[in-house]
């Protein structure tokens, strides 16, 4: 007896009610990540802390944007994607200046750290009109059940229909194979500033079709 095929995951438009839920899945799903493990050293506060950070990363950068979206395998936000339009991938400074106390807070002492870390990934971000995967993450309790595939073909299909490239940065050299099986491909293996700093790398995607 042969079972039913599993439903492709519903992929949806995330909104402000699920900052919250979302702030909590990406902190969970960052908590191995190698460099946010340099950057936040401390495991007993680092899923807090990465919490706090995506929360209000999700209100004031991405959610806006209104191209963040989220799925599960039920009902639940279980995973998310932040997708940042063409042109709209950096920080406004009034932004920034806006929010320096509260991520002071979430950062304290590794502030410095990050800010440079940040910035270094930055300035190799490209100038051309693309899409930006600033974020994919899945609960890890969820992980293994295509829902970090769902949205990357949500996104990658209008891409493909629109004509327009895609780009993100791996902070995992595990993930590479993953995303080039989407279409991505390394541009180039960026080491980072600060001793024991691990890499990221930066991959880009033309449209298919």
């Amino acid at each position: 007896m042969t079972s039913e095929p599993r439903p492709s995951p519903l992929v949806r438009v995330a909104d402000d009610a699920d900052t919250a839920p979302l702030a909590g899945v990406l902190g969970r799903a960052f908590g191995d990540d190698p460099v946010w493990r340099w950057l936040l050293p401390d495991d007993a506060s680092r899923v807090r802390r990465m919490t706090a950070l995506f929360d209000i990363l999700l209100r004031r950068v991405h959610l806006p944007h209104g191209a963040t979206e989220t799925t599960g395998r039920g009902d639940g936000a279980e995973a998310a994607a932040l997708w940042d339009p063409p042109g709209l991938w950096s920080v406004p400074l009034r932004l920034q200046a806006a929010y320096a106390v509260p991520l002071l807070r979430i950062l304290g002492a590794r502030t410095p750290a990050t800010l440079r870390t940040l910035s270094a990934i930055e300035k190799h971000h490209p100038r051309e009109p693309h899409w930006y995967l600033a974020v994919l993450g899945t609960d890890p309790p969820a992980q293994g059940n295509g829902l970090g595939a769902a949205l990357l073909r949500s996104r990658l299909d209008r891409c493909d229909a629109e004509g327009l490239p895609a780009y993100l940065e791996s902070s995992k050299e595990q993930n590479v194979p993953y995303y080039e099986r989407f279409g991505f491909r390394v541009t180039r293996e960026l080491p980072l500033p600060g001793r024991g700093c691990p890499a990221v790398w930066l991959m880009w995607r033309d449209p298919e079709g």
